[in-house]
């Protein structure tokens, strides 16, 4: 099954893309199979248990790398703090290369090994970590988020070493097995081998997926996350709520007003100043709006909701990527559990967070919302005593549309895909695109190649087989146009 019709492609592979693409096209079963035998592996970060997991799976990956030829390092990292115990061991990080040729371009690719829980109880059709395909579609935990992926780039780089083509640019790996869990001891690393990146030019990352069902994308931005925890207390001990209820003031009672404080019914932001630095929308930026595959019908079917807060497309964009929005997240110590408890609880925690765009400050962004919930505090004349804390700080991040990789992928999707990509920001935060850009100080691009309907992190995640394979040899395609673009840029500046 031919996943690509040459004749009919609005750009047209040359000789050496139609050589690779009729490869992976007669050897995608093989992918396939790699593929479910690295989601058979529960490489679940969450839960310190299946930590043997991860380092199976770093194993395996690892000779993957080996067997195209690659250099590959396994680095060790810091041991994990509370709450999962003292001294567990983090899972190594690899740190892999192939060809160190000063006249080439290196492409350094970013990518995790590590999954998010998933039990067939929890809602799948099947089980999670047996790769199951139905009508197309690739089921199993991981294989959008970021099995797939990552092993998408090690197909694309082993289909030029086993057609003995000459890979057109260096190639470096860093793959870790803690991503879900926070990256744990990841920064650390790469500021101790900051010579691994020395030579190299660019970073790709594919740990996102596209707007669309069907248009592909590329993501030049995401938001940041400053992640709060707002904690009243009102006794030592829970209480009787028929004893006590009724002469104390509730700590339950002052958190769900200061909640209630947060945001209105529009999802507008009710804390003071906190629109104040979010950088002015440009023309440039709005002409990116326009060509976007945006199917209002299919994004609402994707994650099943009635309505949106807005009725436009470019509203729903525009408060998804590049506006802050506050969600609620729950409330830690009052009872959750089925039937009731009729107890008044001693202390809760409401948990929310902000997700901040460029020019918001992190450090002004947690004096704003401190002092925002200390003045909503303070008119309730409540005796007892509030603490806030912010417990994540992650910062946005946005990347320069006109760099040469993103003109190289876009050809490489316009000859693959047959159609130029959407250029789309991230409403999530993932934190690495921002410490590569900071640490290393090289060109960083987001590649997806997932669909809008993958569902990473939900129940049945999948990953079609079209993306997968496409996928490859989009990646593929990729390093050939990044090779011919650097090099014609080099030429131009030399001259």
């Amino acid at each position: 099954m031919l996943l690509l019709d040459v004749s009919k492609s609005s750009s047209h592979p040359s000789d050496d893309e139609q050589k690779i693409f009729q490869y992976i096209d007669h050897h995608q079963d093989t992918f396939v199979q790699s593929l479910s035998e690295w989601v058979a592996v529960e490489s679940d970060s969450i839960q310190p248990h299946l930590r043997g997991n991860i380092i199976e799976i770093v194993k395996i990956a690892a000779n993957s790398l080996r067997a195209l030829g690659a250099a590959v390092e396994l680095k060790n990292v810091s041991s994990q703090d509370e709450p999962y115990g003292q001294n567990l061991s983090l899972p190594p990080v690899i740190l892999a290369e192939l060809g160190n040729d000063t006249g080439k371009p290196t492409v350094c690719f970013y990518g995790h090994l590590d999954v998010m829980p998933a039990k067939k109880e929890d809602g799948w059709k099947t089980d999670p970590y047996t790769l199951t395909e139905v009508d197309g579609k690739l089921y199993g935990r991981g294989t959008n988020d970021n099995k797939g992926p990552v092993l998408a780039w090690l197909n694309a780089v082993g289909t030029f070493i086993a057609l003995n083509m000459t890979l057109p640019v260096n190639v470096k790996f860093l793959l870790e097995g803690m991503e879900e869990a926070g990256s744990l001891g990841l920064e650390d690393l790469l500021k101790e081998n900051e010579g691994f990146f020395s030579d190299v030019t660019y970073i790709v990352i594919s740990d996102n997926t596209w707007l669309s069902n069907k248009k592909p994308a590329l993501t030049y931005g995401t938001r940041g996350n400053a992640a709060f925890f707002v904690e009243v207390e009102c006794c030592k001990k829970d209480l009787h709520s028929g004893s006590f209820g009724g002469i104390i003031h509730e700590a339950m009672f002052d958190l769900v007003a200061l909640l209630d404080s947060l945001v209105d019914s529009s999802g507008r932001i009710l804390i003071p100043g906190i629109y104040k630095d979010v950088a002015k929308v440009t023309d440039e930026e709005m002409k990116l709006y326009a060509p976007i595959d945006f199917n209002f019908h299919e994004h609402k079917a994707n994650i099943g909701v009635k309505e949106f807060l807005y009725k436009t497309k470019e509203d729903i964009l525009l408060n998804i990527w590049r506006n802050p929005s506050l969600s609620i997240h729950g409330i830690e110590g009052a009872f959750s559990e089925s039937g009731i408890k009729t107890v008044i609880p001693s202390k809760v925690i409401g948990k929310f967070s902000i997700r901040q765009v460029p020019n918001m400050n992190l450090s002004t962004v947690e004096s704003q919302v401190k002092e925002h919930l200390k003045s909503v505090f303070s008119k309730r004349n409540s005796p007892n005593t509030l603490t806030v804390s912010m417990q994540v700080g992650a910062k946005p991040w946005i990347a320069n549309i006109k760099d040469l990789q993103y003109e190289a992928a876009r050809r490489a999707i316009k000859t693959v895909f047959q159609q130029d990509p959407d250029m789309i920001r991230d409403g999530a935060t993932i934190p690495v695109a921002k410490m590569f850009e900071d640490i290393t100080k090289k060109s960083v691009m987001m590649f997806p190649i997932g669909a809008a309907d993958d569902g990473e992190h939900s129940q049945n995640e999948k990953i079609n087989r079209l993306n997968y394979i496409n996928g490859t040899k989009v990646f593929a395609s990729f390093l050939l146009e990044i090779s011919k673009l650097h090099s014609a840029s080099s030429s131009r500046t030399a001259s």
